[in-house]
């Protein structure tokens, strides 16, 4: 790709990197904060690097927040007997826009997978650990993604807190609404099966 000015160049190479977004994409972006504003791309440049040297992780969950202790982990609304291990903070959000759910967090910051040389050692395990001491936990839901690496996770947590007297479950796993049989995969159609549900007409 050509460019008739190295400020645009540039402008497209650091867009570029960003995930999901192309050369094409990129100098689209870039053309249209020309094109804007001046005022509008300062804001967007200043939210970025406000951003970049502001934000915090939760002291407790390890959200992202805009102080130590986020507004999940500070609310009164909150359940404080129930905990979901998520891997990421994107899974928080995802839960969070079900409002299906009312417990508080745990990000792990990823999961076991010893071909990526990623140990417990490396996710906030020992900080769950204590957590679920420290506080009025009485049940743990893994909401951790369906793989061997998600699975081999939840089963080092369980055993790290067997010895503790608190429920664990994990969320279902089954057929997505509007999908076929036909192109479900094996492993969830048999896991759907087994974590049947009951049907009933009252």
């Amino acid at each position: 790709m050509e460019f008739s000015s190295k400020l645009i160049e540039t402008a497209v190479t650091e867009i570029s990197k960003l995930p999901g977004i192309g050369k094409k994409t990129a100098l689209r972006l870039a053309l249209h904060l020309l094109k804007s504003e001046q005022f509008q791309t300062e804001q967007l440049a200043n939210a970025l690097v406000k951003l970049r040297n502001e934000i915090v992780y939760c002291e407790k969950c390890f959200n992202i927040s805009d102080d130590n202790i986020c507004g999940i982990c500070s609310s009164i609304k909150r359940d404080k007997n129930i905990l979901c291990i998520v891997e990421d903070i994107r899974d928080i959000l995802a839960i969070e826009n079900t409002g299906q759910y009312t417990g508080l967090y745990h990000v792990l910051g990823g999961v076991i997978s010893p071909i990526e040389g990623v140990g417990p050692e490396q996710l906030n395990i020992s900080a769950l650990v204590q957590r679920v001491q420290t506080e009025p936990v009485k049940e743990i839901i893994f909401a951790l993604s369906p793989t061997m690496e998600g699975d081999t996770t939840t089963y080092y947590i369980s055993k790290k807190i067997k010895a503790l007297d608190i429920k664990t479950s994990s969320i279902a796993r089954g057929i997505p609404i509007g999908g076929d049989l036909e192109y479900t995969d094996e492993i969830t159609l048999g896991r759907s099966i087994l974590t049947r549900t009951n049907y009933t007409t009252e």
